[in-house]
Formats: structure tokens, sequence, C-alpha cells
């Protein structure tokens, strides 16, 4: 990878059709890094295996295509044996190689702890959600286990954190600080299940594929210090940051794909691909009018600034 260049990354998740949120997401990182005169690179983050199917990746593409959002690295095509692939559940001998270092220098440990474990952990106050691991089979300082093992349930791998912030400018929220030990607690770098998690894959694949910049929704904004916190052990450069605000339905719940009545099938048979950049556009405040714009047109337009901070409440 040329490590001189812009290279922002869209990376969908193929569990379902694209639904408008998807597409806003696509669309900013796309305006974001060809604004700067670089290159937008497409990958399959299919970790999922119960969920992810190819047909839903393709149909990406398709898709993406039809608003006219071509990427120039990646996709679904391998274009010969010595190229390399951009799809996550073929990249398995890469993740693996990165696990061992992070073994190999202590930083990781089985554990064999159930959600239902974890969960009675918790605090009574610690109701966002978010689950803070207790360390309850994190190696004491003898080397040991700090509670029995049970040999009848496979383990998962979790990454040992330091109680310190990690610190970073987000481009649209501004200076962020998150203290991980707080936040989540040691986290799982891979499955008990074999599957790779979410954290390791997207830090390996960022920094190989040579992603400069990640803009995606708000609600991977605090990942990031997980994200951080990876590539410095790793010893790659950490990528610039931009989260955007979400898209919500009238409930203010985040748009998903069970949001049928916006996923793409529907919303192609509503829409131009001029009118939906416009709905788009006009929606997180590109624009004040609603009209039809391609992606050409967005670009001289595109501005974080009119973009809000605040999530976006759909009335449509």
């Amino acid at each position: 990878m040329n490590t001189n260049k812009h290279i922002g990354r869209f990376a969908p998740s193929p569990t379902g059709r694209m639904h408008l949120g998807n597409v806003y997401a696509a669309l900013f990182s796309w305006l974001s890094v060809k604004s700067k005169g670089g290159e937008w690179l497409l990958r399959i983050e299919d970790l999922d295996p119960q969920r992810s199917r190819k047909e839903y990746a393709l149909m990406a593409e398709e898709d993406l295509r039809w608003l006219g959002l071509e990427w120039d690295l990646g996709g679904t095509e391998r274009r010969g044996e010595s190229d390399i692939s951009y799809t996550q559940s073929e990249r398995g001998e890469i993740y693996e190689a990165h696990l061992r270092l992070l073994r190999d220098a202590g930083l990781t440990y089985p554990c064999y702890c159930t959600r239902a474990d974890i969960m009675a952990t918790q605090a009574p106050h610690e109701t966002d959600g978010r689950i803070v691991y207790a360390g309850t089979c994190r190696p004491d300082n003898r080397g040991e286990h700090g509670s029995e093992r049970r040999t009848d349930r496979a383990a998962a791998t979790r990454l040992i954190v330091p109680d310190e912030n990690i610190c970073f400018v987000d481009q649209h929220y501004g200076p962020q600080q998150v203290n991980l030990a707080n936040h989540c607690g040691d986290f799982v770098v891979r499955r008990s299940d074999g599957a790779w998690a979410y954290q390791l894959a997207v830090v390996v694949d960022d920094a190989l594929m040579g992603v400069t910049e990640v803009v995606r929704g708000c609600d991977l904004l605090l990942s990031c210090a997980q994200q951080i916190y990876l590539y410095r052990l790793l010893g790659y450069s950490t990528p610039a940051f931009g989260h955007i605000p979400l898209l919500c339905n009238e409930a203010g719940q985040r748009l998903s794909k069970r949001d049928k009545s916006l996923d793409m099938s529907v919303l192609r048979e509503q829409y131009t691909p001029e009118q939906l950049l416009g709905l788009i556009a006009y929606t997180t405040g590109q624009t004040d009018k609603m009209e039809p714009l391609s992606t050409n047109e967005l670009m001289t337009i595109f501005d974080w600034n009119k973009l809000p901070a605040e999530n976006i409440i759909l009335g449509c």
C-alpha cells in the first residue's frame, strides 16, 4: 500500500440487505476520502459465521454501484492468486499470526466466563448496556488464574488492558478520553467458538490495508480506545477517526436491518439514486432543500461542519 495516499474504507457486515443508515455511512466515508483526493476501499466484515451470507455482500456491492459509489480497492472479487482478500472470513491466518504476537508478549489469557457469569458481576448502576469485565479469569501476580477453571467449556481469549486513559481527537466530536479498565475491562480478541473478535480483526485489516481514515457511526466512537490500544501493541500507525451521528427512527432507535421499510430493496423502488442521495444530504444538513444530487455534486458541497452532533430522527 502507498502510505502517502489517503485511504478510507467502508466495511459492511453481510447479515442482511443494506438500509438507509448503511448507505449514509458509506456515502460520508466516500465523500470524506474523495474530498482529499484519496481512494475508497470496500471490505466485507463477515466475522459472524451464523448470520453472514455472501449474497448479502454481493447485494451491497450492487447497491453501492447503483448509487454511484465505486470503490477503488477491495470488494468480493479477487483479481489473482497473489491479490489479498478483502473478506474477513478468508483472513484467519493473518489474525492468528497477530494474536500469537500478543500471546507471546504475555498480553492475553484464556477466559471461561459466560455472559451470565459476567452480568452477575455488574453493579446495579451499570445499566447503560455496557459490560465491564471484572477480570475473573485474569492471571494474578504469580502467573496463575484467579479462579478455578472449567474443563468442559471452550475458552475465549482476552487482552489485558491498562488502567490508563487513551486519548484521541475525533474529526467530528473532538477530543476524547477513555479509560479501558473502567469502560470495558480486558476485552475479547477471539471468541470461545473460535470466531475472531471485531476489535482485533478491524485493527489488523485497517493497518495492513493502508487505511488512513475511518468514518463510521458514533455508536462506535468509544471503541476507538480499544483499537488505538491494539494499534500501539502491534506497532501500527493509528488512522484518523471521524464519527457521524446515527440515523434513528421516530422512536429514537438507531436504524437496523429490522427496519424493512428503509432497506435498499424498498428504497430503490421509491427513489432514483440522485433522489436518495439528495434525501441523505438534506437530512444531514449538507443542503437546505430537498433536491436530487449526484455523487460529484455532493462532493462540491460536502462539509463536516454542517453535520449535527446529535443523532438524526427521520420523519420518513
